[in-house]
C-alpha cells in the first residue's frame, strides 16, 4: 500500500549539493515534504514564501551561517523549529546550540536512523507543545483566544505589519447592558450571549486571517491585519448587526476600531499599550454616544 506524504515540510540548509540531495533522499524516504536551500540567505527568502516546520541547517556556510539563521528564525518565523548540523571540525558544542534556540543538534555525516529518530522526537515535542499552548490561549466558555493569547499576539501582529508594510486594525468590542441582563435572566442564559457573539464572530471575521478573541466578562477584540480601513470597518458593522438580529433582551454592542501603525518613537510594548488604550476610548465613545454603534479613529 502507497503511503502518504506527511504535511509537514522540513527545509534542509547546507551549501554542499550533494549533503542537500542525499538528505532530501532520507527526508523523502520518511514521507516529508523538503525543500532545500544552499545558504541562510536563500533559506531567509524560502521561509518567506513557504511555511516550514522545521528547518536541519549546517552551521558553517557562505553568506549567512547556521546560528545567524536560527537567529533569523527566531525573531521572524517562531513557529519554525530548527536543528542544527555540525562537523567535527566545528567549535560549536551542543550547549551552544541550545542556548541560541535550537531544538536539537546533529552530527554529520548524517546517518539516516539518527536522522529518522531525533526529527520525529523533534516533531512529537513540537505538537504537544502547540497542543498545551493552544489549551492555555483558550478561553474556556467561548472557545475563542483568552487574554493571554490576545497579548502575545497583538504586539507580534503589530510589529509583522510593520516589517512588512500592511495595515492591521484592532476592534474592542463590550455588550451593552449585560449586567442588568445576567441579573433578570441569570448567568446562564448571559453565557449563552457570549457564546452566540464568539459565533457570529466566527462567521463575520475573516478565516484564518483575522483573529478573534474574549478578553474576558463581556468584553471581545478582533485583530484585523491586511484590510483597509473601510473592510475593517464593514467587518465590525456586520459584527454589531448580527448580534442586532438575535433579539436579546436589551442587549447591543459598543464598539471602538482603531488603526495600529508603529510609532517608532516609542517602544513596540508602549506603542501596544497605547493602541489598546485608544480602541478602548474608541469603545467607550461608542458607549457614551448611545451604545449600539461603532466608533472608528483612524491615526493618521
Amino acid at each position: 500500500m502507497e503511503q502518504k506524504t506527511h504535511s509537514t515540510t522540513i527545509l534542509i540548509v547546507d551549501d554542499e549539493e550533494l549533503v542537500r540531495m542525499s538528505l532530501s533522499a532520507l527526508i523523502a524516504n520518511l514521507h516529508f515534504h523538503c525543500v532545500a536551500a544552499a545558504d541562510g540567505l536563500e533559506a531567509a527568502e524560502i521561509l518567506k514564501r513557504i511555511k516550514c516546520d522545521l528547518v536541519l541547517t549546517d552551521i558553517l556556510m557562505p553568506n549567512m551561517g547556521g546560528l545567524e539563521l536560527l537567529e533569523y528564525i527566531k525573531e521572524n518565523h517562531n513557529d519554525t523549529d530548527v536543528i542544527i548540523a555540525t562537523g567535527h571540525s566545528d567549535q560549536a558544542s551542543y550547549a551552544d546550540v541550545i542556548k541560541a534556540g535550537a531544538i536539537d543538534f546533529i552530527k554529520k555525516p548524517i546517518e539516516g536512523p539518527e536522522l529518522e529518530a531525533k526529527l520525529t522526537r523533534a516533531l512529537r515535542e513540537r505538537q504537544l507543545i502547540r497542543e498545551l499552548e493552544q489549551m492555555s490561549m483558550c478561553d474556556g466558555l467561548t472557545s475563542l483566544l483568552n487574554r493571554r493569547a490576545f497579548d502575545f499576539k497583538f504586539q507580534r501582529e503589530v510589529e509583522r505589519a510593520y516589517r512588512q508594510s500592511y495595515d492591521l486594525f484592532l476592534a474592542v468590542l463590550d455588550v451593552d447592558n449585560f449586567k442588568e441582563y445576567n441579573d433578570t435572566h441569570g448567568h446562564q442564559s448571559g453565557d449563552k450571549v457570549l457564546i452566540e457573539l464568539a459565533k457570529i464572530l466566527d462567521v463575520c471575521t475573516r478565516n484564518s486571517v483575522d483573529m478573534n478573541f474574549r478578553l474576558g466578562g463581556d468584553e471581545f477584540a478582533i485583530l484585523l491585519p491586511q484590510a483597509n480601513a473601510t473592510q475593517a470597518t464593514e467587518v465590525v458593522q456586520r459584527v454589531l448587526l448580527s448580534f442586532v438580529e438575535q433579539k436579546f433582551s436589551g442587549l447591543t454592542l459598543s464598539i471602538g476600531i482603531v488603526s495600529c501603525r508603529h510609532n517608532t518613537a516609542m517602544s513596540l510594548e508602549q506603542d501596544v499599550k497605547n493602541m489598546e488604550k485608544r480602541a478602548d476610548t474608541a469603545m467607550y465613545e461608542a458607549k457614551n454616544s448611545g451604545k449600539n454603534c461603532v466608533v472608528c479613529r483612524i491615526k493618521r
